[in-house]
C-alpha cells in the first residue's frame, strides 16, 4: 500500500495526550484499512506527524476523525526508500514513561469474556474487542490518563490526579452504557476497580500493593460497576462525586478485609 504522512498542529497539546490519541488510531485504523508505522511530536511547535499505509490519504484522515476528532492540517505521499534513509528504521515510540509519585491506578475487566469467546467464535470476538478498547482508550485520552498495559480483555491505566481517573471510569461506563443501547447483538460489559497510592515503577510498568489493590477492586465489581478504595473515595468526595459504601470485602492477596465504596453516577452519565 502507499506511504503518507501527515501533520497536525496541536498548541498546547502534551506529549501523553499525542501518546493515547496514537493508540486509538491504532484501535480504529483496521477498520479503514490504514496501518500506522510511527509517529513523531515536536512539544516546541506543537505539531505532530503520522506515517502510516494506506489506499488513500482519505482513509487515513477517516481514522483520525473517527478515534479522537484531531484531524490532519495535510497528508502527503512519501517514498518509502526516503523515509528508511532518514530514519533508519522505523519504530514507534509508544507512550512514554510514567511520572513518578503518587497516583490513581484503573483497571478495566470486560465481564463473561470467556464465555462471550465461545458464543460468537474468535474472530468476531476480536472485532467486539477492537471495539472495547477504542472505548476505553477514547476515554484515557479525555481524561488525560496514560495506558500502562493491556491485560487482555481489559487495560490498566494510571493517573496524576484521582479526579482524572474517576471521570475516566465514568467516561468508560457511559461510552459501553450507549454502545450497547445503539447496538444489536451481544451487549458488553465492564467492571471498573480504582486505588490510590505509590506504585513502583519498572521500566514503563507499574507494580506493587496499589495496583495489586486495584486489580483485586476491579474483579470485586460487577460489570457497569465502578468500586473504588477508601483513598481514592476521599479525594473523590473532594472532587464533588458521590460513592455508596458497599462495605469490607477480604481480596485475594490481602490479610485485612478492605472498605469499598461504589461511584454513584448520576442518571444519563
Amino acid at each position: 500500500m502507499p506511504l503518507f504522512m501527515d501533520r497536525h498542529d496541536l498548541p498546547g497539546v502534551t506529549p501523553e495526550q499525542v501518546a493515547q490519541a496514537h493508540l486509538v488510531d491504532l484501535a480504529v485504523a483496521p477498520k479503514h484499512n490504514v496501518q500506522f508505522l510511527t509517529y513523531w511530536f515536536d512539544e516546541d511547535v506543537g505539531a505532530a506527524f503520522c506515517l502510516a499505509r494506506a489506499e488513500r490519504p482519505e482513509d487515513m484522515q477517516a481514522v483520525h476523525a473517527e478515534g479522537h476528532g484531531l484531524v490532519p492540517n495535510v497528508i502527503i505521499p512519501v517514498v518509502e526508500d526516503n523515509v528508511l534513509r532518514f530514519l533508519g528504521r522505523i519504530e514507534d515510540p509508544g507512550g512514554g514513561p510514567a511520572t513518578s509519585g503518587f497516583r490513581t491506578i484503573l483497571f478495566t475487566d470486560l465481564e463473561g469474556s470467556t464465555a462471550l469467546l465461545n458464543e460468537v467464535g474468535q474472530a468476531p470476538f476480536m472485532l467486539l474487542l477492537t471495539e472495547h478498547d477504542l472505548i476505553v482508550r477514547r476515554a484515557l485520552l479525555a481524561a488525560h490518563g496514560r495506558e500502562v498495559k493491556h491485560t487482555g480483555d481489559g487495560l490498566m491505566a494510571s493517573f496524576d490526579e484521582a479526579a482524572h481517573g474517576i471521570a475516566c471510569a465514568v467516561a468508560i461506563q457511559a461510552g459501553f452504557d450507549e454502545r450497547n443501547a445503539r447496538e444489536e447483538g451481544p451487549r458488553l460489559r465492564v467492571r471498573i476497580g480504582l486505588a490510590a497510592g505509590e506504585p513502583i515503577e519498572r521500566g514503563d510498568d507499574l507494580f506493587g500493593a496499589t495496583v495489586n489493590l486495584a486489580s483485586r477492586i476491579c474483579a470485586a465489581a460487577d460489570g457497569g460497576q465502578i468500586l473504588v478504595s477508601a483513598e481514592v473515595q476521599e479525594l473523590g468526595v473532594g472532587a464533588g462525586y458521590r460513592f455508596r459504601d458497599v462495605g469490607s470485602r477480604l481480596l485475594k492477596g490481602f490479610a485485612q478485609p478492605t472498605p469499598l465504596y461504589e461511584l454513584v453516577r448520576d442518571p444519563g452519565s
